[in-house]
């Protein structure tokens, strides 16, 4: 396999504020393509930056009585806090509005115009008298030409949906200060975009990159194929200039004249990976090449991450711009495009309260590698939403991660510990053979490779319930009462060797995913080998004592991300050591900070009948518990027990249970209450049970 050079980017965000989960989840995708291009070997170059220029930024910091960068340098502030956060390993970030970004967005300019691609026409525009600015779209209104409504925007109606042109409002004002506005007339500066050489060049560069693959996900080159137009001929010139008083670039041979936000936005990519070559950090990744090199370089691929709402800019005036402007520009290889995310089916919306801050997710201490995970699990090559649903969050990821990954590990280590000194057995490649692993990560490999990571995470989650029925087949508790036969010892420790073999394969394979968790598992399997993905099917030689990877989801934790901001009180930190399993999946267990007698008496703990217990369909941890209280009537509990028990033998037993908890509804069934049992590092659930004489109903105290 030929090593490559990738230069990866995502798009800009605005720097009128912090992150949205919508960029968090754009971050997420990218990241983890990156993350498995290292592991493939290659050389990838992964850069942002801000997007600070444009009206809106000058007009907020004038409302807020600070300056344009000022404003942006206070935005800037809150990023790294949610890169590092959610675990994105962008190698820069950079900012349009810095020195690189002039020079380069200048340099593009002038050879555009020596070109012949750039030219003045006089454009009449509504100008307030009282800003003394010329006005962009969204800052006019009037009444439709239409239909009469009032209060519409300088472009469409949002009561008929007409389009029209901002002078054909009636009745136009100001939204900056109320004034009427009057036309004036001003040159503007356009880019050729409807030049024969350009439509010709657009038609092929949409079509097939230099490798004879389409460059654009279907979806992506439709609509670039309908905005072209039959014969090219839906393409027009493009405004590239604004007037003073603007928050931008200077255009260099005209005073008072910037550029277009959308002009020097995406140069913001080059001058991101500019900056970062020139800093020297890219000696450390081996890249000993400049700027204008890397781009030189026919084997260089130029990616880009981003949403479907910004296509249009990407695939009709990027392309364009970087062809005609010339060396050292090269053209993207790649625009790969992904839908938004929604919130239970609903686009997210601060003012409605339907969604979820990225802020307030890290505050109340969520592990990133959650959310990472589901947006993982949902996502696929196509131009489709996601959708984030947080019963749907609390049990893929508590079944996925925590009853069937590090389930694996949990489970095998304390048996190789116990008796083998954490030695693995030599017999432990087994593993790809038995679990038919070769197929396996050559398919999670590929999805990867192909952004089908949901189709990745499938693979990777089929292999992992095949490693644990494994284990529940050759029940190496059982074998552990008979070690003292060498026979059965044997079988025991390469039964538990295979599995941990099988276990540190599942990291690898899904590191791109869960990077710090691969981190503290190659600690625990005392390795180093989890950065190549060529390592897979190299069993470790010992491991440590199991500690734990990572824990459940606390549904606690969840309605306080769905509450808002005023819960953003980070929880106290989980104890280590092992406490009561809660009946109902996905809550964690009490913290270890001192409580009152009154705060326990709030308790309701109560002893329980076990009238009938049954496995609940497409449940891989839950019983169903009918449980007879003492008052008269049943209650349903789930409860995540059923690796411990078989149904069967629960009925008619006695256990404790909290009475007093609220119902919770899910996706199986409504839960009425919680029973107790314990549970450690180590593998084992332990139902309570009170002394015989105990009588369902009575009161624990």
């Amino acid at each position: 396999m030929s090593r490559r050079t990738l230069f990866v980017t995502t798009a800009l965000p605005y720097a009128n504020g912090p992150f949205h989960i919508g960029h968090i989840m754009e971050y997420i995708q990218a990241d983890i393509w990156v993350r498995f291009q290292r592991m493939q070997g290659h050389t990838v170059h992964f850069v942002c930056a801000d997007d600070t220029h444009g009206a809106a930024i000058m007009l907020r910091a004038e409302s807020e009585g600070v300056t344009p960068h000022e404003l942006v340098a206070r935005v800037a502030a809150t990023r790294p806090k949610h890169l590092s956060g959610f675990r994105i390993s962008y190698d820069h970030w950079g900012s349009t509005d810095s020195p690189a970004n002039t020079a380069l967005s200048q340099d593009i300019y002038l050879k555009l115009k020596k070109a012949g691609f750039i030219y003045a026409k006089p454009v009449e525009q509504f100008f307030d008298p009282v800003k003394a600015m010329f006005l962009p779209d969204r800052y006019l209104k009037g009444e439709c030409p239409k239909c009469g409504t009032k209060d519409q925007y300088g472009d469409a109606c949002e009561n008929c949906s007409s389009v029209y042109s901002p002078t054909d409002l009636k009745n136009p004002y100001s939204t900056l200060s109320g004034a009427t506005p009057v036309l004036k007339t001003s040159e503007h500066f356009f880019f050729r975009l409807s030049d024969p050489q350009c439509v010709a060049f657009l038609q092929e560069w949409t079509r097939t990159d230099a490798r004879g693959n389409a460059r654009l996900q279907p979806e992506v080159f439709n609509k670039a194929q309908e905005w072209l137009g039959k014969d090219g001929k839906g393409l027009a010139d493009w405004d590239i200039s604004r007037d003073a008083p603007y928050f931008g670039i200077p255009i260099p041979d005209a005073p008072g004249k910037y550029f277009y936000v959308w002009l020097d936005a995406p140069v913001g990519y080059l001058a991101s990976l500019k900056e970062y070559i020139a800093s020297g950090a890219a000696l450390l990744a081996g890249e000993t090449r400049s700027f204008e090199q890397i781009l030189a370089d026919k084997e260089t691929q130029q990616i880009h991450f981003i949403g479907k709402d910004i296509i249009y800019h990407h695939t009709l005036f990027w392309p364009a711009m970087l062809k005609f402007a010339g060396a050292p520009y090269k053209v993207p290889d790649n625009i790969y495009v992904h839908g938004f995310i929604t919130f239970s089916g609903e686009k997210m919306s601060k003012s409605r309260g339907t969604g979820i801050s990225p802020d307030l997710y890290l505050d109340l201490g969520l592990d990133s590698e959650w959310f990472r995970y589901y947006v993982a699990a949902k996502l696929n090559d196509k131009v489709e939403d996601l959708d984030f649903n947080p019963d749907d969050f609390v049990a893929r990821v508590n079944s996925d991660l925590i009853g069937k990954y590090v389930n694996i590990a949990s489970r095998a280590a304390g048996f190789l510990v116990k008796h083998f000194d954490g030695e693995v057995h030599p017999g432990a490649t087994d593993f790809i053979r038995i679990f038919d692993a070769e197929k396996v990560g050559a398919e999670v490999r590929a999805a990867w490779g192909d952004r089908e990571y949901g189709k990745a995470i499938r693979a990777a989650m089929a292999f992992a319930d095949r490693v644990n029925e494994y284990f529940d087949a050759e029940q190496p508790w059982a074998k552990a009462k008979q070690v003292e036969n060498e026979q059965v010892r044997e079988q025991l420790h390469q039964a538990c060797s295979i599995c941990i073999a099988a276990f540190k394969a599942l990291t690898i394979w899904l590191s791109p995913v869960l990077p710090e968790t691969a981190r503290k598992a190659a600690k625990f399997l005392r390795t180093s080998e989890v950065s190549s993905w060529n390592d897979w099917w190299t069993p470790p030689h010992r491991i440590e004592v199991y500690t734990h990877l990572m824990h459940r989801i606390d549904a606690q934790q969840i309605d306080a991300l769905l509450e808002g901001p005023k819960a953003a009180v980070p929880p106290p930190p989980r104890p280590p050591s092992a406490s009561p399993t809660i009946g109902t999946p996905g809550t964690s267990p009490p913290d270890s900070a001192q409580i009152t007698i009154d705060d326990f008496s709030r308790i309701e703990l109560r002893i329980a009948k076990i009238v009938n217990a049954e496995h609940v369909d497409g449940a891989d941890k839950l019983l169903r518990l009918t449980l007879d209280v003492g008052d008269g009537r049943h209650r349903t509990v789930f409860a995540g027990i059923k690796s411990a028990y078989r149904p069967e033998d629960l009925i008619g037993r006695l256990t404790p249970m909290v009475a007093n908890l609220a119902p919770r509804k899910m996706k199986f069934g409504l839960s009425e209450g919680m029973v107790l049992a314990a549970s450690g590092d180590g593998p084992g659930i332990f139902l309570l049970a009170p002394d015989s004489g105990a009588l369902p109903g009575m009161r624990v105290k």
